[in-house]
């Protein structure tokens, strides 16, 4: 029941970044919080669409920067100017 929380979460903060990108970092937020509580992980592809470190919904090309490396994938979050590193295949 938790998992299917945090899935309509991310859902609703989809949606809700054109008009309202504040409101779709509180249901990051929240997801995490859900999360953390009931012991459940996120999904591996509703994780790399979060910022670990300042919370906010990313989006590449908006808020996000995306770069591939030889072994990894970067993202930067243009909010916190933080980098997050994935392994790539």
């Amino acid at each position: 029941m938790a998992r299917q929380r945090i899935e309509r979460l991310f859902m609703l903060a989809e949606k809700q970044f054109g008009e309202h990108p504040e409101r779709s970092d509180r249901y990051i937020q929240l997801a995490r919080r859900i999360g953390t509580r009931n012991n459940v992980r996120i999904p591996r592809e509703l994780k790399q669409r979060m910022c670990k470190h300042c919370d906010s919904y990313l989006v590449p090309g908006t808020n996000a920067r995306v770069r591939l490396r030889k072994r990894y994938v970067t993202v930067t979050c243009l909010t916190c100017n933080k980098q997050m590193r994935y392994p790539y295949p």
